[in-house]
């Protein structure tokens, strides 16, 4: 029998146990992954090329997380060249850190191996991430994130029966390598040599336009049930056009921000740009069905190769996709394409991350703090090398990030001197950046005088997205603006000719990048970062990593990793939890011991 005095000692351990246990597990759940980013052989379009997979895969593995978990992403570069992932869409708040951009972070040496850590803090939604350097997106190494609702949000929607996601893009058969060397010299990447989904070519729907032994995509489903289909747009230079036979597309959600829900046949998805659309399968399936994503705002026949098709499979179907591809918009109408994007809607009423309505943010009601007019110029020479410029400054990353400059109080790294306007002067290189208001509101208007349609997104932020017509912008322009619900997003697009505007709320403090989507004209020079300082001390801002990596002027802090791929070896949130609560339990009793 058990004395009293150790009854007593147990009673107060198992209080104690899990007032602790609560404690200490109360916190936002922790995910670990360890990525290696390699070189692999794959035939998108039925010859052998080299690719970027990670872990083997091409496309790369899903990021499928929840609002507020903590995210541990151990990185290996198995690449000849340096690395960095940047995370399409995430905001990092506070925390520029974890960007994985030139701005922000220099990059992982070939061999090295480096932790990026951060939260997906207030956010839902789909997204994805990219490498971010040499132009190796164009060589894949891209993949999917997924921000889930806490269980205490509800969905605007019901619960669809399944999720898949969905990667178009424009694809070349020569090398990352071999296209900057193009790009460098002024030559233009011309029509791509096709578009896959999920990194495989067509189906073999015209034997005169598409030959023989390429493996395409099969996405199976069940009759009568609803899918969310998270379709990115993850190429280099090509808007395109996503549709599928016979079938309704109902957007719900983009870059993380519900819509109003509404039926399109097809929609225009610019490079870079996500959308999540709930497809119902209500077809008698007497065939399986074309899934199309074709180019847009071409007008060549050498552009006929260049659709992608894949296949939509019901189990019960009865043989295969027959009949021609569904139709898809006039090819050279942008305006059919404006009218689209304007009737993309935010769901002022839908909670998100928080249980407020998305709409409590009443942007039309706040005082404009700075507004940049920011004009694109295709690619020109400047000092002898092909470049392409935003107000006239082509931006060259230097040596050390701004972000690390910053830290250590360096001066001569880059200069806030961003001109508001295009200035009457030749265009230069140089290293300008826009001095943002902490807690200001920025009014950018795109303004496209470019002959192709170009995407722009801004890191750390979502903007909402209030107008966009054909010619100039003049001050006159703001009175077509939405300022009840024009969509809050962090890529939008600007057709040719034509401009857009956006309305952003400069809360979260960091450098971040604003750029041009296109891969071409991002690498040449159209970029700039805006600097955002809280001028409070911030106790909750995360400080420097520990795993800082140093180049530039501070290389000299650099030590080598002694162990390049050491890598964490820790899977899942569950490995995480069960350390700490092993942890919490030797905490315990060591107290009881004492």
């Amino acid at each position: 029998m058990l004395s009293g005095f150790l009854c007593s000692r147990l009673s107060f351990f198992f209080f104690f146990f899990f007032f602790f246990l609560t404690g200490c597990l109360a916190g936002d759940p922790y995910v670990f992954y360890d990525w290696t980013v390699s070189y692999i052989t794959a035939s998108p379009l039925g010859v052998k090329q080299q690719v970027i997979g990670i872990n083997g895969q091409f496309p790369g593995p899903i990021l499928n997380v929840t609002t507020n978990w903590n995210i541990v992403i151990n990185v290996k570069n198995d690449l000849d060249e340096p690395l960095l992932l940047t995370w399409n869409g995430l905001q990092h708040r506070k925390n520029s850190w974890q960007d994985g951009v030139l701005g922000t972070n220099c990059p992982i040496p070939a061999g090295w191996n480096w932790t990026y850590q951060f939260q997906a803090k207030d956010q839902i939604g789909s997204f994805f991430y990219f490498p971010s350097l040499n132009f190796q997106r164009a060589a894949g190494g891209y993949g999917g994130i997924i921000i889930n609702n806490r269980e205490v949000i509800p969905l605007p929607f019901l619960m669809p029966d399944g999720d898949i996601t969905v990667f178009i893009s424009d694809w070349y058969k020569n090398s990352h390598k071999k296209l900057r060397k193009d790009v460098e010299n002024g030559v233009d990447l011309g029509v791509p040599d096709g578009i896959l989904i999920n990194g495989f070519g067509p189906y073999r729907y015209d034997a005169a336009v598409v030959p023989d032994g390429i493996s395409y995509q099969i996405i199976n489903i069940e009759p009568g049930k609803t899918y969310r289909l998270r379709v990115h747009n993850v190429g280099i230079s090509t808007s395109l056009n996503f549709r599928i036979q016979n079938h309704n597309l109902l957007l719900v959600e983009t870059e993380g921000s519900y819509t109003v829900q509404q039926n399109y046949t097809n929609m225009d998805i610019h490079v870079g740009q996500s959308y999540s659309f709930l497809v119902t399968m209500d077809q008698n399936a007497s065939s399986d069905y074309y899934i199309v994503a074709s180019p847009r705002f071409v007008n060549s026949s050498s552009w006929d190769k260049a659709t992608g098709v894949a296949i939509l499979h019901y189990s019960n179907s009865l043989g295969p996709a027959s009949g021609p591809l569904p139709v898809p918009p006039n090819a050279l109408d942008t305006y059919f394409s404006m009218n689209q994007a304007r009737s993309i809607r935010w769901n002022v009423s839908a909670s998100a991350a928080r249980p407020n309505p998305q709409g409590s943010f009443r942007y039309g009601q706040i005082t404009v703090t700075d507004v940049y007019v920011i004009l694109n110029r295709p690619a020109e020479l400047i000092d002898g090398k092909w470049r392409t410029t935003l107000n006239g400054i082509s931006y060259l990353p230097p040596s050390t990030p701004l972000k690390l400059a910053q830290q250590f109080n360096i001066s001569g790294v880059y200069k806030l001197d961003f001109p508001y306007r295009l200035m009457n002067r030749p265009p230069k290189v140089d290293v300008s950046v826009i001095n943002g208001t902490y807690k200001g509101f920025m009014e950018i208007i795109f303004q496209n005088n470019d002959t192709s349609i170009q995407t722009y997104h801004m890191d750390g932020y979502a903007f909402f997205v209030v107008g966009m017509d054909f010619g100039v912008w003049t001050e006159n322009s703001r009175g077509t603006y939405n300022k009840w619900d024009g969509v809050a997003r962090s890529t939008t697009q600007v057709f040719p000719g034509a401009w857009t505007a956006i309305l952003v709320y400069l809360d979260n403090a960091g450098i971040w990048n604003l750029r041009i989507e296109n891969l071409n004209s991002w690498y040449l020079g159209q970029e700039v970062y805006v600097n955002v300082i809280n001028p409070e001390i911030d106790k909750s801002a995360p400080s420097m990593p520990d795993n800082a990596i140093y180049c530039g002027l501070l290389s000299s802090l650099q030590k080598d990793q002694a162990q390049r791929v050491n890598f964490s070896g820790a899977p899942s949130v569950f490995y995480a939890s069960r350390t700490l609560l092993v942890a919490c339990i030797i905490a315990i009793f060591g107290s009881l011991v004492r």
